[in-house]
């Protein structure tokens, strides 16, 4: 074992850290409270496709459906989200924005630019390409 290569996976740890205290600040000062980084990715497939079984919202933001249901448990609770259930089939239940969720896209594009602006800051596009391209093929080794 060596531990220099073992430093891309502590660098990726770090800026995740880094990354969530950027989000964790940037909802709060768009008074978004009681959310958090990791309803981002549950939030934008609703935005991109609407109503979602939780099995379909869990295949798409590739994590288990018990993390899932916690994570939507919480967004209905804070009223961005709603449970139906699936008039074609009844032993589904669809995921879906209620209006003040509807009402959350705008801010969350604008922290999302600002994230990416962060990441991209010092890089050229094709270091941008690259770091994409190398970031992919080692997610695509689990």
């Amino acid at each position: 074992m060596h531990p220099e290569k073992d430093i891309p996976i502590t660098l990726i740890s770090k800026i995740r850290e880094k990354a969530n205290r950027f989000l964790v600040s940037e909802l709060k000062s768009h008074n978004m409270p009681g959310l958090a980084p990791s309803h981002g990715d549950i939030l934008w497939a609703l935005f991109k496709h609407g109503g979602l079984s939780m099995k379909g919202l869990a295949g798409l933001i590739d994590r288990d459906k018990s993390t899932v249901t916690a994570l939507v448990n919480k967004l209905i609770f804070l009223g961005y989200v709603r449970k139906e259930p699936d008039i074609a089939d009844s032993r589904v239940t669809l995921i879906s924005l209620t209006d003040a969720g509807e009402d959350l896209k705008d801010d969350l594009i604008e922290i999302s630019q600002k994230l990416i602006s962060k990441v991209y800051k010092t890089l050229s596009e094709d270091e941008r390409d690259s770091l994409i391209g190398l970031l992919t093929k080692v997610n695509d080794n689990w």
